[in-house]
């Protein structure tokens, strides 16, 4: 009986093992997929850019450039992804968007970070089972939290300017370059 049990264990363990390399392979495709996704949605949410918001665009000076971040390690990689998906993730779920944008839009562009957030939580958590050294932990914390700094300015932005359709507008135009570096990250971990 005994021994039935821990065979049923070690199936399970051995399947949910493979399902998350699975996870992990299917990473990149999925990542292409969803990045060309949200690119387009966040199109279809505003159009073209207001021309009474030209003048405002030069106050948007982030802390640091998003495509400065460090990221060396593929794990680092994979912490910066979803460090970045989670925090687009909670910007616009601040009900705070204008409502002249395309509501659809926006519902499927949540859905869409929010499951690849799902699907990266997974993945990571199936590689996690090794242990990390103090250095590399130190490095993925790190990788966290400059994310959060550079998406805490934009935070910051928007609270300075009211949310006002201005700051939307240019945090509209300053998350695609996040799908870029999100984009280069994804390769990264292909190689």
């Amino acid at each position: 009986m005994t021994s039935r049990c821990l065979l049923h264990v070690c199936l399970i363990l051995l399947f949910s093992t493979e399902i998350s390399s699975q996870l992990c392979t299917m990473l990149h495709f999925q990542q292409n997929k969803v990045n060309k996704e949200s690119l387009e949605l966040l199109k279809k949410m505003s159009g073209n850019f207001p021309s009474q918001c030209i003048h405002e665009r030069a106050a948007f000076k982030p802390t640091q450039e998003v495509s400065q971040l460090p990221l060396f390690q593929k794990e680092n990689a994979k912490v910066a992804i979803q460090a970045i998906l989670q925090e687009i993730f909670n910007i616009f779920s601040k009900n705070l968007t204008q409502s002249t944008w395309d509501g659809t839009s926006i519902v499927r562009f949540q859905n869409g970070l929010y499951q690849q957030i799902q699907r990266l939580e997974a993945c990571m958590r199936a590689q996690m089972e090794k242990d990390l050294t103090n250095l590399e932990s130190e490095d993925l914390q790190n990788t966290s939290r400059r994310v959060k700094q550079y998406f805490q300015g934009i935070d910051a932005f928007l609270k300075e300017k009211q949310y006002s359709l201005c700051a939307w507008e240019i945090i509209l135009m300053e998350i695609p370059r996040c799908f870029v570096l999100i984009e280069k990250l994804t390769r990264s971990l292909s190689n």
